[in-house]
């Protein structure tokens, strides 16, 4: 009896262990967005299978268009997923930035927004003009290519004030609004540069009427806005006010709810298409601060329909969200665990906005704590990360069992670093999409479509309604893993949004001058502080917008850069 007993307090113990590792799926869900870069790579790129690609994208139309993001497992950069993909990392960073500089990964974090406003600012070329796609999705599925082969149509497709996209132009002025915030405090500059940016695309969206897939036809196929544009400018105006406190932002929201949906549409998916739920999410923690007692009133619709999508995944709603037998979310067979991921983040995000309000939940079948929809949201991280009746990780690299024949021209053919030989358009397909082994590349982070209804999954490179990953599937999951990693702290969600600092913080003092042939010459010290919590084995330092010679660093462009391999340790360690 006794040794029955300590093996039970054993197996108790291992099980209880068992946790997964949140703060190394984040690590690895932002490694992924280095993979689907596109443009010429940094220096500090750390997915080095990947290279420059999409050199000449937007010359044909007169435009650089250079960088972004492709957008899954082809070469085309989409305009509408990716700049939903950028709202949402940022929204993640926004809520879980300081839980994010805790485990180090702000800094990744925050590069990646930048990658892509840095592009989606080169994409909005005029106040009314907003290139919306470069590529063909059509031509590039004709071909299996790897991003630095490309030999398919890299022609660009705009709106403008005569083939109007308010969806489009709305949810890039909500991707460069919610970023501003991103960017407050370390670079105010830009942060401002990106508020500029979203004034004009809102105006634009709301003066000239129009679904965008009407416009750039070539992206129905693909990417068409069923939900319209009602969403998107709610959506837009809901960031804007998050962001500048305009007042005029806030009557905007309040005085369309109705017309636009926002209030009427009671839906139970969230995702690059349907906003509503995301509006109506913002707007309930508008309401819930207690400081919008003029509006409070169609707040409060706006809540309750973000209370029924949040309900309808917990099962406990008037019209539940479907699940498979081992428990994940499911809408549809085609990239399912879009809807997962960006319904976990509504329910962690909404939980911690009821937490702080000290507040519960009013569904149909019962009450719900704050606690409840954290702990539903991590069922499915978990799910994801595991724990599911395949026991199948479906982020690519962590754990022991997860896709190996992911459908990513990238990641399924050798990197061009390691045999540089052209793969061709069709060759592609022959030797490498038709292979029944892993791939050459592991794509870090991806998160994959994930399985069927009844959890079933093939590991196959051609089954990409399973195997295909997008950046929209791990843009959310970035702060619920930081949340789930972090802990929350006592940290209340409803005060206003705090500029984020940055893992380090760099002090700059000029200590001395001297003339020297009729010039004048300064001496800097710099101090840089690592704030986080892990060590820094290596640092960039770049210094931009000097003139005239400058001793101790080597140019890099119109940059000074220098590469110093320390050690920073942390915290609070100086160098």
């Amino acid at each position: 009896m006794v040794g029955l007993i300590i093996v039970l307090l054993g197996m108790t113990v291992l099980l209880a262990s068992a946790e997964h590792d949140y703060g190394e799926a984040l690590s690895k869900s932002i490694l992924f967005f280095e993979a689907q870069r596109s443009g010429n790579l940094p220096s500090n790129q750390r997915v080095k299978w990947r290279a420059n690609s999409g050199l000449l994208d937007g010359k044909a139309n007169g435009v650089d268009l250079v960088g972004g993001y492709y957008d899954a497992g082809d070469n085309v950069k989409f305009g509408l997923p990716m700049a939903f993909t950028i709202t949402m990392m940022s929204w993640s960073i926004v809520e879980y930035g300081k839980q994010m500089a805790a485990s180090g990964e702000l800094g990744h974090a925050m590069e990646a927004v930048k990658w892509g406003t840095d592009y989606l600012i080169k994409a909005h070329s005029e106040p009314f003009v907003l290139y919306g796609e470069v590529g063909d999705g059509n031509t590039d599925h004709f071909c299996w290519q790897r991003p630095e082969d490309m030999t398919t149509s890299r022609l660009a497709y705009r709106i403008d004030v005569n083939h109007p996209g308010s969806d489009l132009a709305g949810e890039t002025a909500a991707a460069m609004a919610a970023a501003s915030m991103v960017f407050q405090r370390s670079n105010p500059s830009y942060s401002c540069q990106l508020l500029s940016h979203a004034k004009q695309l809102f105006e634009f969206a709301d003066k000239y009427r129009g679904k965008y897939d009407s416009s750039i036809t070539v992206a129905r196929r693909y990417y068409r806005s069923h939900s319209g544009y009602g969403d998107e400018l709610l959506w837009a105006a809901a960031w804007l006010y998050h962001a500048t406190h305009n007042r005029c932002y806030m009557d905007y929201l309040a005085n369309n709810g109705g017309s636009l949906g926002g209030t009427g549409w009671a839906v139970n998916e969230f995702g690059w298409d349907v906003k509503y739920a995301g509006v109506q999410v913002l707007a309930a923690k508008f309401l819930l601060r207690g400081r919008e007692a003029q509006h409070a009133p169609v707040l409060g619709k706006y809540q309750q329909k973000a209370e029924y999508f949040l309900c309808s995944c917990l099962g406990t709603g008037a019209h539940n969200v479907q699940r498979t037998t081992g428990g994940l979310l499911f809408r549809q067979r085609w990239n399912n665990m879009q809807f997962v991921t960006n319904a976990a983040f509504l329910l962690t995000i909404y939980s911690d906005y009821i937490a702080s309000a000290g507040r519960n939940v009013a569904c149909a079948a019962g009450t719900a704590s704050p606690a409840e929809l954290l702990l539903f949201a991590k069922s499915q991280v978990d799910y994801i990360l595991g724990d599911n009746p395949r026991g199948t990780s479906y982020m690519v690299g962590y754990g022991k069992s997860y896709p190996r024949q992911v459908h990513h021209r990238a990641s399924s053919i050798v990197s061009i670093k390691v045999d540089p030989s052209f793969v061709s358009c069709r060759e592609g397909y022959d030797s490498w999409y038709s292979r029944k082994a892993q791939d050459p590349n592991i794509l870090d982070g991806a998160i994959v479509g994930g399985p069927d209804a009844y959890d079933d999954f093939a590991d196959e490179r051609d089954n990409y309604e399973q195997t295909e990953p997008t950046t929209y599937n791990n843009a959310p999951m970035l702060g619920v893993l930081a949340r789930l990693h972090g802990d929350h702290s006592g940290y209340n969600q409803l005060l206003p949004a705090t500029a984020l600092s940055p893992p380090f913080t760099i002090e700059q003092k000029a200590t001395t001058s001297w003339e020297s042939k009729g010039r004048i010459y300064y001496r800097y010290r710099t101090v840089v502080t690592n704030k986080s919590s892990k060590i820094a084995k290596e640092l960039v330092i770049s210094i931009s917008k000097l003139y005239g010679p400058v001793w101790g660093l080597g140019k890099s462009g119109n940059d000074y850069r220098e590469k110093l391999r320390v050690c920073l340790h942390s915290p609070g360690f100086s160098s």
